[in-house]
């Protein structure tokens, strides 16, 4: 599927953009399907993404998340995607700074156990959830507002920091704001040579509530998600529905000649170029994010949402130039009785990838097999992160390696995909009977998303050395 037939509301985008450094037109152009000319043989947008939220039946409510890289045809894959967990921790000395990916901000008093689905290169994430069950989860937007290159906060650190710091979805929203106010969002967001950057959007939810986040440089506006599905990619979708804003939000648009004052304030119509009339209706990945969840509203799943993540024709699990490169579903059970569940792949294409779960429990064993090796010297000189060390992690190896097999050898692919659906059907009754017993079994569960990705592993392993 590629990304022609993505966003056309967007193409004013294009032409209204004349301040922007032509590199990110030209890659707002690849992620919209709106390419000029110009824009032949370029390297292409680092990072496009697509999240949804949708209620499950009674006290279940999953937090799905799923997020696209490009692949380039001379490489396995552009970005490596790891899964990591970092354990709560009690921070004494609050003189010493926190170094995020490109800045140095202040440390506070406690931050939480957190599990991360990150680009390998970078201090933050892109998604990810913490042992009070919240999760966020982040994606690339633009719009009127000029980009900052500075560097400052990326939003991918601000989605750890939210994580980090709040034990509700709200309060993660009050982190990511205050953030965003005290020290601003900019830098780079690709690793390499290729300069490129934008705002951010944010889905965030708990167990019982859930937030969009939207943002353009320091203002912002959030919407509250009380009822049916929701879903965002790349593009502002909160529009008249308003619960809460940057205060100066308003009267900023204003100034600039962007909002009149007088009709009704619509945030995605006043900060980027889009026709919000049409938005539920155009052939992109957020208006067929959205038709695939109200399908299902009602009955929805887990496995209801795996399937979505994994759907190609929708062009939600992106192939080709532009490849899936991580995905994660979340249960997010009412009944706090009732442990949330996340479950990763780690690897690229959620179709032909294993969904592992993971849950937090104390003492958690380090997830060794879906972590990437560190370059601390060679990343850190300046220009930061102008070199790409290979970041493959054991699992990505042999998840590689496996691919090809897949690609080629016809009747080892049948086996092997086989084995893959067996063990996630394994891992989904397993969580399921959780669910429903409310018990868990703590030694098992500590090593459980390590065993899982052993189990994937092993399931490689006879094909890649046959």
């Amino acid at each position: 599927m590629k990304l022609a037939k993505d966003f056309p509301i967007l193409e004013p985008e294009l032409g209204k953009a004349a301040a922007r450094s032509e590199s990110n037109v030209n890659k707002l152009g690849r992620l919209t399907g709106t390419t000029p000319a110009v824009a032949e043989g370029t390297s292409g947008v680092k990072r496009d993404s697509f999240r949804q939220l949708a209620p499950l039946p009674l006290p279940l409510r999953p937090f799905v998340l799923s997020l696209w890289a490009p692949r380039r045809p001379d490489r396995p894959c552009d970005e490596v995607q790891e899964v990591v967990y970092f354990p709560a921790a009690v921070h004494d000395n609050l003189k010493e700074h926190l170094k995020c990916t490109y800045i140095e901000i202040d440390q506070v008093p406690e931050t939480y156990a957190i599990v991360l689905s990150r680009p390998a290169w970078l201090w933050g994430a892109e998604m990810g959830a913490n042992e009070h069950g919240v999760c966020i989860g982040n994606e690339a937007v633009w719009g009127r507002e000029e980009v900052c290159d500075e560097e400052a906060l990326l939003g991918m650190d601000l989605v750890r920091l939210g994580l980090e710091r709040a034990d509700t979805a709200e309060k993660a929203l009050n982190v990511i704001v205050d953030l965003l106010e005290k020290y601003g969002q900019g830098g780079n967001c690709s690793e390499g040579r290729m300069v490129f950057s934008y705002h951010n959007s944010f889905l965030i939810a708990d167990r019982n509530e859930a937030w969009v986040l939207e943002t353009a440089g320091k203002y912002w506006a959030a919407e509250k998600v009380q009822e049916g599905v929701r879903n965002i990619s790349n593009q502002l979708s909160i529009t008249t529905k308003i619960d809460r804003e940057h205060p100066d939000m308003r009267s900023y648009a204003k100034q600039k000649g962007w909002w009149d004052g007088k009709k009704e304030f619509d945030f995605a119509a006043t900060y980027s170029y889009l026709d919000t009339a049409k938005m539920m209706i155009s052939p992109g990945r957020y208006c067929e994010g959205y038709k695939l969840l109200n399908k299902h509203k009602g009955n929805i799943t887990f496995e209801t949402m795996m399937e979505i993540l994994r759907d190609k024709p929708s062009g939600i699990n992106m192939e080709g130039e532009f490849l899936t490169t991580a995905s994660m579903v979340s249960i997010l059970p009412q009944d706090s009785n009732v442990p949330c569940i996340h479950f990763f792949t780690g690897t690229p294409d959620p179709e032909r990838s294993v969904f592992k779960p993971f849950i937090f429990v104390p003492n958690i064993s380090q997830l060794l097999d879906t972590s990437s090796p560190t370059f601390e010297d060679s990343v850190k000189k300046k220009p930061q992160f102008n070199i790409k060390p290979d970041r493959r992690h054991p699992l990505y190896q042999k998840h590689q390696q496996a691919l090809e097999i897949l690609d080629n050898k016809e009747e080892k692919a049948k086996t092997m995909l086989d084995n893959m659906s067996k063990l996630e059907k394994e891992l989904f009754k397993e969580m399921e009977s959780i669910l429903q017993n409310k018990h868990l079994d703590v030694d098992k569960i500590v090593n459980l998303f390590p065993q899982c990705t052993k189990d994937e592993i092993r399931i490689y392993k006879p094909n890649i050395s046959s």
